[in-house]
């Protein structure tokens, strides 16, 4: 882990850094204002585009890039905002996938996805007749894998420009100072009160005496102390000191695994981008641990000889293409994926032109596939969550995904320090073809071993036109995300949509197991009839993601789109 130890010292609301003053950028009267701010879902930007779940994060990264920051700093002062402002899934106390684009042309993948701890073992949410006990795995202490964001922002550091005290100071004004609440956010806060009280071992900011409504301000000192430490101290101000030694007093009292040299050990990690043409453009994403970029190109390339364009949106014809293409690619992800340090994954053949032909070879239209029949391709040789999208003048292009992963993660608050902890541990398979919370099922790739990274959904990706910058997507979702991103791609280069269209239209998504198609309400009902008379069973469920998406229009400016199924906010110049 890189160790950053920076000097400052304070006089009012004037930080100084080596003899430089960082003015809080937070407050009323200036750029982010956190008690009087509006939501804008879309925007036509010309030098800066941020679209994230939050608009006062998506403020705080577009005004960032202003004051002379890129893509790198804004992503990492977005992320740090988010850290406060969207407790349900912005963090420090999870991890994430940033995949970027210098304006030179160089692909960069940073991992700081969670890990297990060293106590981990593959076992260990097994009862003695070997029975999986999900509420293990998914609240509390032991649900926790040691977090990798703070890590993730300090190897991002690298690519950025401007000082990190200054870019981590509007995360700490907002939650010293606080901000104002919306009623979503409200009535979030208030359904998970009874998690917060049963699985925190000490008080916590998210709980009051009386509900939560719109209008109040959250503030959460404890999280502003945490984050001065990492102002003062670099990543050691988290990973050790006083911090590190809240976090492991938080899983001492609650049963969890989590150590210092658990801590101290976890190093973020550069991954080579998975990368392949689609329709004469070239698609960006990111490789294992997540298993994202290996699904979105092989439910692409399953599609790509097929006139998709000429079936139309969300016809028979596509919508059945397109589910067949999920089910193939969900069945190799349960069996082929997982850490690329602890298991071979086949990335080449699981990409490769001949597999994936063999792979559709029995796809019948107008008859549906059966996931008991159709299995993991033969090889010889691997839902709380958040996104951020961002784009600055030079051409710099960062996708972000980051997770606590079920909402408000473990529902764990560590004691003293104000931040939520992560129940990434879920992620693994805890007993082969044993379904997590999302219903996805895997095996040996993903079995649980100390320091290994569980398998991701997160599909942070970049799509390049002519080798210039034209889409930076990414959504939440848990196993949704993949074919999230999928269907915005083909919304975009198939059916020619405008980025709005291409997020907001209603969704599908089949993972294999179980099998069936879930809808969101407003999908096509003579579509979801004709496949009903094919075999196709369906349900209808609620919001399937919240993508944040940007294109780069023929004119050069960034058309920016925050999904309309939350918060989620723009904001350039």
């Amino acid at each position: 882990m890189r160790k950053v130890v920076l000097f400052l010292c304070a006089s009012g609301s004037l930080l100084t850094l080596c003899g430089q003053s960082v003015r809080s950028i937070v407050g009323p009267g200036k750029p982010v204002n956190p008690y009087h701010y509006s939501i804008v879902k879309k925007g036509e930007f010309s030098t800066a585009s941020v679209s994230s779940a939050h608009p006062l994060a998506s403020l705080v990264g577009a005004t960032i890039m202003k004051r002379g920051g890129n893509a790198f700093d804004a992503a990492i002062a977005t992320q740090l905002a988010l850290a406060v402002v969207y407790p349900g899934a912005g963090n420090i106390g999870g991890g994430g996938f940033l995949l970027g684009r210098k304006a030179n042309g160089e692909l960069l993948g940073i991992d700081y996805r969670e890990a297990a701890p060293e106590k981990a073992n593959r076992d260990m949410y097994l009862d003695k007749n070997g029975n999986v006990q999900l509420n293990l795995s998914q609240n509390g202490h032991l649900a926790s894998g040691i977090p990798g964001t703070v890590a993730g922002l300090f190897a991002t550091l690298t690519y950025a420009r401007l000082p990190f005290p200054q870019l981590i100071q509007p995360a700490i004004d907002l939650a010293e100072k606080g901000f104002v609440l919306s009623e979503k956010e409200a009535a979030s806060l208030n359904a998970t009160r009874s998690s917060f009280l049963k699985y925190s071992t000490r008080p916590c900011a998210f709980v009051k005496a009386t509900n939560w409504k719109a209008g109040d301000t959250l503030i959460q000192k404890e999280l502003a102390a945490t984050l001065k430490r990492i102002q003062e101290k670099g990543a050691p101000g988290f990973y050790e000191g006083e911090t590190g030694k809240m976090i492991v007093e938080e899983m001492q009292r609650g049963g969890g695994l989590i150590s210092m040299e658990d801590l101290k050990d976890y190093t973020a990690k550069l991954r080579n981008p998975i990368e392949f043409d689609y329709r004469g453009d070239h698609i960006v994403s990111f490789a294992p641990p997540s298993s994202g970029g290996i699904l979105i190109g092989q439910m692409l390339k399953m599609i790509e000889k097929y006139p998709v364009s000429s079936y139309g949106f969300q016809s028979t014809q596509a919508v059945q293409l397109m589910i067949e293409a999920e089910r193939r690619a969900y069945a190799d992800r349960a069996v082929h994926m997982g850490d690329p340090d602890f298991y071979d994954v086949p990335v080449k053949t699981l990409m490769s032109e001949e597999y994936l032909q063999k792979r559709m070879s029995d796809y019948h239209p107008e008859k549906a596939g059966q996931s008991a029949v159709i299995k993991a391709g033969l090889i010889k040789e691997s839902e709380e969550t958040t996104h951020l999208s961002i784009i600055d003048g030079e051409g710099n292009m960062v996708s972000v995904t980051t997770t606590l992963n079920g909402g408000y993660g473990s529902r764990t608050v560590v004691g003293g320090a104000g931040f939520l902890l992560n129940n990434e541990m879920d992620d693994f398979s805890a007993k082969p073809g044993i379904p997590n919370m999302y219903g996805a099922v895997g095996g040996e790739a993903n079995a649980i071993q100390p320091g290994k990274r569980m398998l991701s959904s997160m599909t942070p990706t970049l799509i390049l036109r002519n080798n210039k910058p034209f889409v930076v997507v990414g959504t939440p979702g848990g196993t949704t995300i993949p074919t999230s991103v999928f269907q915005a791609i083909v919304n975009i280069i198939d059916f020619h949509m405008s980025a709005d269209d291409a997020i907001n239209k209603p969704k599908f998504h089949h993972q294999w197991l179980p099998d069936n198609v879930m809808i969101e309400k407003g999908f096509n009902p003579e579509t979801k009839k004709q496949l009903q008379a094919m075999g196709y069973q369906f349900t209808e469920r609620g919001s399937i993601g919240r993508t944040e998406i940007i294109r780069v229009l023929g004119n050069g400016k960034r058309e920016t789109v925050a999904d309309n199924r939350g918060d989620d906010s723009v904001a350039g110049f």
